[in-house]
């Protein structure tokens, strides 16, 4: 699968991924059939930083740390989206991060 084909795949399932949940690079890419691509689902997050319509802020690692906090201008930025949709987050870690899980695996079948 080419990148860029696979970075629209990526960004269609970060678009499902509803309002006040996460998940992770890693489950993204089992979801998409490339298990072992978690760090190319990394990449297409950080090059979609721009598009309104993908929430990134809602793509984690596999831990429920922050690790692409990086990426959105401020230090602060990803948090704070997250916070505004009520998950709760203590040094750069989702709180209760099995909670607010969404595995496309199970919920896009």
């Amino acid at each position: 699968m080419e990148p860029k084909s696979f970075f629209n795949d990526v960004y269609d399932v970060v678009r499902q991924i509803p309002f006040g949940r996460v998940t992770s690079y890693g489950a993204i890419a089992l979801f998409l059939g490339s298990k072992l691509s978690a760090r190319m689902v990394g990449w297409a997050m950080n090059a979609c930083h721009g598009m309104p319509d993908v929430p990134a802020h809602r793509v984690v690692n596999r831990d429920g740390v922050l690790s692409g906090k990086h990426f959105f201008g401020s230090p602060t930025a990803m948090q704070e989206l997250l916070e505004a949709e009520g998950i709760r987050i203590e040094n750069d870690k989702i709180v209760g991060f099995k909670k607010v899980f969404w595995n496309p695996s199970e919920e896009l079948l």
